[in-house]
């Protein structure tokens, strides 16, 4: 009776997947197309005792407490239908009853599982340089043979673009790096800087395409091992150079072009004026700078929200700005702001691709990072999706010039 009734409590009766108890006891459709299994005792008394927030059912997730089997986007759809449920004193007599404690009261003083190991802590100013390598080694340290299985042959961890919507994400990838390399009017003997490298994908883009001199930073052991070694298979040794290096370090300018693909979420908005100031120095006159980064709508929450699912586990310190202060903070370093545009959709449907190729190469995930790092990244990745489809966080590229009096070595419409 207890399990039951709670599950008819908590969730109703009316929902679209199913939820299913260790005893047996079960809510929801007959043939859904998900079923969350709760495991055991511990997954209630977390889920309860975190008054069944997002991050309690995350956290229930990752330690192996609850399952999800099926479409993982149809049970992470139902957060808003869960976001401040009410929980009422028969709710709790029916969750006490559930994992064996004699009342309410002593169910409130068990303490609650402990978060999964998986959670990170880090210590240190916050966006200092040592603070912000270990958030970068968190979440990109993690494993390149890991990213390689969702993200594909192009080891791309940015938002593609999609000419077609059945083009493969291979094809986005390259169509985006191959937008940016047009907007930034790469060309034979220009010099490029791009700032938080990744993998490489841009400096081998540009240079295996458009001629250019090319400078990759990232402070990512693991992406500075793989990139170094992609650029020499690829005979691009004398184009291309890959630093282990901080871009507020990086002093070799003038550059023709810089780029940022979806390292800014990194910058944080104390650090945006460092950030702004650095690529300007850096810059020739009539550069181009272009930010891709993702956005958060005007007067929306957090996107990354402190103490949630996503910057504790996923992108600790990870900050989202809403575009207005990106162009702001390049008005502010002196830039001339010349074009801006959204690819929110191309975000949901890139994301929607890695976690279709990450479950289709789950156990050689779970072999090479663990269950608990492996649901991680599904559940991020299929949250995310939701968010861009939803309007609840966005994506931007800005593209910047700076001036040299009053030219800007800008064409009077766009040529890209």
């Amino acid at each position: 009776m207890g399990l039951q009734q709670l599950l008819d409590d908590l969730f109703g009766r009316d929902l679209p997947v199913a939820i299913e108890c260790y005893d047996g006891s079960r809510v929801g459709p007959i043939d859904p197309p998900a079923t969350v299994r709760v495991n055991n005792p511990a997954g209630i008394h977390r889920i309860i005792t975190g008054r069944a927030n997002e991050l309690a059912f995350a956290r229930a997730y990752v330690a192996g407490e609850i399952d999800v089997e099926g479409d993982i986007f149809a049970v992470i759809a139902l957060r808003d239908r869960f976001d401040r449920p009410h929980i009422s004193l028969s709710l709790l007599r029916n969750a006490a009853a559930a994992i064996g404690v004699s009342n309410v009261r002593s169910l409130l003083r068990v303490r609650p599982p402990g978060p999964p190991p998986e959670e990170v802590k880090l210590h240190g100013r916050l966006h200092g340089k040592a603070r912000d390598a270990a958030a970068i080694s968190a979440h990109y340290d993690v494993s390149n043979a890991f990213y390689e299985l969702f993200l594909g042959p192009s080891m791309t961890y940015s938002c593609a673009v999609f000419e077609h919507e059945d083009d493969p994400l291979d094809r986005a990838q390259w169509s985006k790096y191959d937008l940016i390399c047009r907007k930034l009017d790469l060309r034979e003997g220009k010099r490029l800087l791009d700032i938080g490298c990744g993998w490489g994908g841009m400096v081998l883009h540009a240079a295996r395409n458009y001629g250019v001199q090319a400078v990759g930073v990232t402070i990512s052991t693991e992406q500075y091992e793989y990139a170094r070694k992609r650029i020499v298979d690829a005979g691009l040794s004398d184009q291309v150079e890959i630093r282990l290096e901080d871009y507020r370090d990086v002093h070799d300018g003038p550059y023709d072009a810089i780029s940022s693909i979806g390292m800014f979420e990194h910058v944080g908005e104390r650090r945006l004026a460092t950030y702004m100031n650095q690529a300007m120095r850096l810059l020739a006159p009539r550069g181009r700078f272009l930010n891709h980064a993702i956005t958060r709508p005007l007067g929306s929450e957090p996107g990354i929200v402190p103490g949630g699912f996503v910057s504790r586990y996923v992108f600790p310190d990870g900050e989202l700005l809403e575009l207005g202060q990106i162009i702001s903070g390049m008005h502010e370093a002196g830039f001339e702001v010349r074009h801006s545009e959204t690819l929110r959709e191309h975000y949901d449907r890139t994301l929607r691709h890695w976690v279709s190729n990450l479950e289709a190469r789950w156990d050689e995930a779970v072999a090479d990072v663990g269950i608990a790092r492996a649901r991680i990244w599904r559940l991020y990745m299929a949250g995310s999706a939701l968010a861009f489809a939803a309007n609840e966080i966005q994506v931007h590229q800005v593209l910047a010039v700076r001036p040299d009096g009053g030219k800007s070595g800008m064409p009077l419409r766009p040529d890209w």
